[in-house]
């Protein structure tokens, strides 16, 4: 089956390369879980590819309909100033092109549910 849908991990960055691992990581995991889907990892800073440059080579091998997963904890400045000013360059340079900001990764119930259940057990894991 032809993959014409991506999925682009967006995070921030940073200029210790080993910070980027663990959504390495969770990008080969889903990417392995959906062979149907083009999985990119993209950064906003400091590493690359940069967004611009992942959601390009995407449209070039003909990927028509991209979601973009912030991989952030919460709305801050970055989410509400940034990035709407790339996705009007990107949407610009590829006009046909379908693209979905999903929300940050702190926004979703789930993950903080997770990270809540996380915290409680290691939290009763410490000596009183």
């Amino acid at each position: 089956m032809a993959q014409t849908s991506g999925l682009v991990l967006f995070a921030h960055g940073a200029r210790d390369p080993e910070w980027a691992e663990p959504f390495r990581d969770i990008a080969k995991r889903v990417a392995a879980s959906r062979a149907d889907l083009a999985v990119k990892l993209a950064f906003l800073e400091f590493q690359s590819p940069a967004l611009a440059d992942a959601i390009t080579e995407l449209v070039d091998a003909g990927h028509c309909h991209i979601r973009i997963a912030p991989l952030f904890m919460a709305q801050g400045g970055h989410l509400k100033n940034d990035v709407p000013k790339l996705l009007a360059d990107i949407r610009t340079r590829h006009s046909a092109l379908q693209l979905e900001l999903l929300p940050a990764i702190g926004d979703i119930p789930e993950l903080r549910d997770a990270i809540a259940h996380w915290l409680i057990k290691a939290a009763a894991e410490i000596p009183a």
